[in-house]
């Protein structure tokens, strides 16, 4: 059973920064792609960075610049620090770990586990 658990957020203000944690449990990250998605209130969840197993990264583009993806595969950890935080940055950010090995999307539905969330409010 693959777990993923969520830690980091919390209420900033605008312009400040989070570093956000994804512990994964019950089997090593290894080849899987690993990605952060989040939800506002009212709004679809959205994808926010991917990367994959040979580090490669992607982000929405509303977050480039400012957000960035790491993995620690010894650790079985993922992380996405985020800078120069907006309000509209608000939302439940979610980790999650893709269906197949050696792939990485920004589609939701390639991927197979996720978190519970965790909240980030960005105060004007």
């Amino acid at each position: 059973q693959v777990t993923l658990v969520e830690s980091g957020g919390g209420l900033v203000q605008a312009g400040g920064s989070l570093r956000l944690s994804c512990t994964v449990s019950g089997q090593y990250l290894s080849t899987f792609g690993m990605g952060w998605f989040r939800q506002a209130p009212g709004k679809e969840r959205e994808f926010v960075a991917t990367i994959s197993w040979t580090y490669e990264t992607d982000y929405t583009d509303s977050v480039k610049g400012r957000f960035t993806i790491s993995r620690d595969n010894v650790k079985n950890m993922v992380y996405l620090q985020m800078n120069n935080l907006k309000p509209e940055d608000t939302a439940i950010y979610y980790c999650a770990r893709t269906k197949s090995p050696d792939s990485t999307s920004r589609w939701d539905y390639e991927y197979e586990y996720w978190g519970q969330g965790t909240q980030v409010t960005v105060a004007s």
